[in-house]
Parts: C-alpha cells; structure tokens; sequence
C-alpha cells in the first residue's frame, strides 16, 4: 500500500484511496438498507448502555467491519464506497443516541414526579431529529477548514482508523465473524441471565464491621466490552471514583450521621435506617453530580483557545463555500441553500406547537447550536470522539440557556421542561457534529463524496431519532429512568442543574463537595470526567469495566513486548470488534425485555427468582472474560495481519 493510501497522515499532495475520476457504487439502495439496519442496532445498544453506565462506544468501526461482512463476504458486491456509506450511516444511530440520553430522560423524570404521564413520543422524536439535522447541516461549512485544510494537523482518529480498516477490506469477512460472534455471545449471556434469570446478574456483599458500604457487581457482557474499549487507564479512573464513594465517603456518612436521631436532607429517613443503596441515592449521589457538573466546566474551559480559533474559522468557511459550478466528485458538498433551507425549517418546527421552545429557544439553539458544533468538531479532530466533551457543553448551554430563563423571570414547571428540550437539541446537535467529523475524515482518505455521505448521514440520523425516542419510551415504560437498570446519569444531573437555579432547593452543599472534589482532581492532572462518573455510578456497575480495563491491560503490554507488534495490534483490533459485539448483543436483548416487561410476560420459569446462587454468576462472569481473551491475545490472526498488510 502506498504512503498515500496507507499512512494514518498522508504527507504532500494528498491523492485519496479511490481517484476523484472514478466512480463506483456509493449511495445505494443497497448501502442505505444495510446501513440503517447498523444504525438502528448500534442507536439502540447505546442508548441502552449510556442511561446504564453513562458510556457510550463509536460505532464506526464495528459498523464498518459488520458492513464488509455482509456487503463483501456474503452479496460479493466489490466497492469500498458503499462500505464507506454503510458506516457512515450506522454510525449516526449512536451518535443520536449518545446526545439524547444526557438530556431527554429528565422530562420523563419530571412528568412522573409532577404526575402529568410522560412526555409524547412525537415531541422526543422532533426534538432528536431537530438537534440532529443541526449537526450534520452545520458541519458542512467546516468540511472544508477542518478535514481538508488541516488534515495534516487534525487527525480525527476514529475517522483515521475507520479508513484503514476499510481499505484493508480483504480482511472484512473473517473480522465481521469476530463482530456477530461478540453479539450472539452477549445476547445468549444477557438472555439466560436477565431473561431467563437462571443466575443473577448482579452480585453484592456487604463489607462486614465497615457499615454504609458493600462490594459487588453487575456481571454483565457490555459493561466488560466497555471496559476493554475504554482501556485501563480511564476504566481505572472511573473504578478509583468508585472506590472514593462507597469505600471512603459512604462508610464517613454513615459514622457520622448514623448517631443523629433526625432527618437529614435531602433524606426522607434517619441515616441509621438506611442501607448502602439508601445513602447513595441520598447523598453520594448529590456528591457525584456535583463533580460530574464541574468536570464537563473544567473540560470546556480548558478548550477555549480551541473553541475561539475554531468558531473563528467556521464564520470564514462560509464565504468560501461553492454552491455553484463544477468541482471534483471528492470536493462536492451539499450548497449552501441547501443548509440554509434546512436550518430554517428545522427553526420553524422548534417554534410550532410541537415543542415548547418557541421563537427565543429556537433563536438560542441555532446560535449556540452552531458555536459548539465548531468546538466539537475540532475537539474530535484532536483526541477522538470518544474523548468529545458532549455532556461539558451540554452543561455550559444548559447553565446560559437557564441563566436566561431565570433572569427573565421564567421558573415555573413549564420553563424548566423549555429549558432541558433546548439543551436537548444542542447536545444532539453537538453529538452529531462529532460523528460526522470522523465520518468525512474517514469518506476524505477512501475518496468517498462528501455530498453523498452527508445526504446519507442525514438520513440515518433522522431514521435514527424516531427509533431513539420510541426506544426512550420502552425504557422507561420498563423500568423507570433513575432506577437501578437505567440510571441516567447524566440526564439526572441536568434535571438537578435546572432545579438548583429555578427553586434554589438543591443540596447545595453537597453538590460544592462533589465540586471541591472535582477540583482536587483538576490540581492533580487527573481526569475529572472519569473519576467523577465512578463517583457517581453504583460501584457495582464500574467492577465489571475494570475488569475489562485488565484484560486489555495485559494485551498493551505484550503488545510492548512483542517483537512482531502489528501482530498484537491485530489482537487488539479484534478484541474491540469482539468487545463491541458484546455490548450490541446486551443492549439487543436489553431492549426485547423492555418489550416483554411492557407486555407483562414472564420469561423465567421460577418467577424472576434465580435458582442459582451468586458463585455460579462469578463462573459465568470469569467464562465471558476468557471469552474476550480468546478473541484477542488467544486469537490466530498473525497471516491475516500479514496479509492486510500487505494490501
């Protein structure tokens, strides 16, 4: 393979892996099929994982792997440009899904607690598909100034690695296998042990003479699929907020508070009557929003040289822009009426009785909309999608959209719901634009049409949003947002954020404590975000992702000694593909049970009660990680390696 088509960073005139001059399958109905199958799989699995865990996983790569599978392997169809398009639309699924559970959840939260039922499907839906045509409009502009004029600069990492596997496409079948592997593991783990609940799926103990704690997990496929993707250093963060919270401040409340006779807000009972759950919910809980809000602050302060200079570059971007005349295939985006149309519409349909933002919100999210897209985008550029600061900006648009609302003298019920469907929109919006980043990026080293993947990345998205809202209506339908299966994390701490400044009845000072701890970390260089998820989250939910943090650790590290090291990336690659099916195939049967909880079937035949105990849930736990080693550092894919390289 030739430095131009191979390297991650292309030096000189850069000449893509397919020539501007040749045309080839691209935006078909074929790609557009199995492209929104992708989406609708990996939207629904991250929305299922994020309101778990507060994680989500780029879908790109799995997509693109699962792509070549199908398109390649099994329908012999020959052209990298449908691939390319397939991923691009399988990857705006999660995308979606990523921005609408940091935000959405909150108005189901609110409407059970006000007794108003819940909010419409239409209203959930229009307000995903609203933030996420923003997105993919406002990123058109940029294409230019961010994916071609600095691409030697900006690597956009997913987007990178995405064209590699792409172009190493040979490989594609027998990778694909690795991928739907992960996924019937994880459906048939999740199905006997929820489903069927021949085990459970949770394993607690409670720490003898140490009162207020317990130690335990989830065992569960996708938070152990997490746990290898993330890697062991931020799986090690987000456990060590873990240990902080219930091995350091849950016993010290208990000690303390257990000797008052009284009630202690925001308690509705004396400490001495609680369990671990109870202080948790109670108070950590407060602590842990508190250090989540300052993380996602502290991430956006520390970005604005990069937020100045990139919102600098996208208004000058615009005057640039060739809505008319011939350019190459390769050069070609959607015209600038075309994004000025679709703005306009999608500024209309915020002002329609279909949503309460109304014309002010409307003007609010265009312009807020568009600054942090620009962030975003070069932020994604620099250190990855997995590493975009969504929840930070969605917290800063959250504080000003607030802010404005309060000084107005809008703080009854009806502002805070305008509020959260404001940010909701922004944080889509903001979600999206990082997506489609990486995807030009990647569309930029095959030779792919920006028009054509941005028309696809359209589509995907807006057939994503409807999905992701009716998927936000089983959920809750099933469980209930702020349970103990679908806590929603960060949709929680947005709620607390708008209840604080409206009413001013938050525990202020536990949510400062969270602050100062999240401060503390920022002295220490620490990273705030993922300490302050751990701190927050129930422990049992961060053991299995260190333990999946583990199992990497010990690929990175004969990685480091191994003489033949693309070999072991080659192993590693086929653990997140493998990692990746995991949480696919969890978050597939998660929602199906969601179905089935709604339906009011019983599936297990003991009534819901497991006949085996927790030792046999440590067995099965420990068979799902050889199961990740078995796919990675056991895995015989040397002469693959060898042979994708030599393409």
């Amino acid at each position: 393979m030739s430095d131009n088509q191979g390297s991650a960073v292309p030096k000189g005139n850069f000449k893509p892996f397919i020539p501007a001059d040749k045309i080839m399958p691209e935006l078909t109905p074929f790609s557009l099929v199995i492209g929104c199958v992708l989406a609708l799989v990996f939207g629904g699995a991250n929305a299922y994982l994020g309101l778990r865990v507060g994680q989500t996983i780029s879908a790109s790569i799995p997509a693109a792997v699962i792509s070549m599978g199908i398109i390649r392997g099994i329908f012999r169809r020959d052209s990298i440009l449908e691939n390319n398009v397939v991923q691009t639309i399988g990857s705006a699924g999660e995308a979606v899904a990523g921005g609408a559970i940091f935000t959405l959840p909150a108005l189901f939260l609110w409407f059970n607690e006000w007794g108003r039922g819940n909010p419409s499907y239409l209203l959930i839906s229009v307000l995903a598909m609203s933030g996420a045509i923003l997105g993919i409009l406002f990123m058109v502009p940029l294409r230019r100034a961010l994916i071609v004029k600095e691409h030697e600069t900006l690597p956009y990492p997913e987007g990178t690695a995405c064209a590699r596997v792409l172009m190493a496409g040979e490989s594609g079948g027998s990778k694909a296998k690795t991928t739907f592997i992960g996924v019937a593991v994880g459906m048939v783990y999740k199905f006997i042990s929820d489903g069927l609940a021949l085990f459970p799926s949770k394993v607690q103990w409670e720490i003898p003479n140490y009162k207020g704690t317990a130690f335990g997990m989830d065992a569960l496929p996708a938070l152990l699929g997490v746990g290898y993707i993330i890697g062991p250093r931020i799986s090690s963060f987000m456990f060590g907020g873990g240990v902080l919270g219930w091995c350091c401040l849950l016993p010290v409340i208990y000690f303390f508070g257990g000797y008052a006779g009284e009630v202690i807000y925001p308690a509705t009972m004396p400490i001495s009557e609680m369990d671990y759950n109870d202080l948790w919910s109670n108070y950590l809980r407060y602590i842990g929003a508190g250090a989540v809000a300052f993380g996602g602050i502290y991430s956006l302060i520390t970005s604005l040289p990069t937020i100045v200079s990139s919102f600098r570059a996208s208004i000058s971007s615009f005057s640039h822009m060739k809505s008319d005349g011939n350019v190459l295939r390769t050069d070609s985006d959607l015209s600038i009426r075309f994004i000025l149309i679709g703005v306009l519409a999608v500024f209309i349909l915020l002002c329609t009785p279909l949503t309460p933002v109304g014309i002010v919100g409307a003007l609010l999210v265009i312009i807020l909309g568009f600054f942090f897209t620009t962030v975003a985008s070069r932020i994604v550029g620099m250190i990855g999608s997995s590493n975009n600061p969504v929840s930070g900006m969605t917290i800063a648009a959250l504080l000003i959209i607030t802010l404005v609302f309060k000084l107005a003298g809008n703080t009854g019920r009806d502002s805070m719901v305008t509020v959260i469907c404001i940010a909701a929109v922004i944080g889509i919006t903001t979600s999206i634009a990082g997506d489609t980043s990486q995807d030009l990026k990647t569309g930029y080293l095959v030779g792919g049409t920006p028009r054509k993947m941005q028309l696809a990345e359209l589509f995907g998205a807006i057939l994503s949003a409807f999905a992701v809202g009716g998927i936000l209506m089983l959920l809750n339908s099933a469980w209930g947002f702020g349970s103990a299966e679908i806590p929603a994390v960060q949709a929680t701490l947005m709620k607390l954020i708008v209840e604080g400044i409206m009413t001013g009845e938050l525990p202020w000072v536990l949510v400062l404590a969270g602050a100062g701890i999240g401060a503390m970390l920022a002295f220490l260089r620490l990273p705030v975000l993922a300490v302050a998820i751990g701190l927050y989250l129930p422990f049992t939910l961060t053991t299995p992702i260190i333990a999946g943090g583990l199992v990497r650790q010990i690929l990175n590290y004969r990685q480091k000694k191994a003489a033949d090291k693309a070999a072991m990336e080659d192993k590693i690659e086929n653990g997140v593909l493998y990692a990746s099916g995991l949480i696919a195939g969890e978050g597939l049967v998660g929602i199906l049970l969601a179905v089935f909880t709604v339906l009011g079937v019983q599936l297990s035949p003991f009534g819901g009660s497991s006949p085996l105990g927790q030792t046999v849930t440590c067995i099965a736990f420990l068979l799902l990680i050889l199961s990740v080693l078995k796919f990675s550092l056991w895995s015989k894919d040397k002469k693959k390696a060898e042979h994708g390289d030599s393409n």
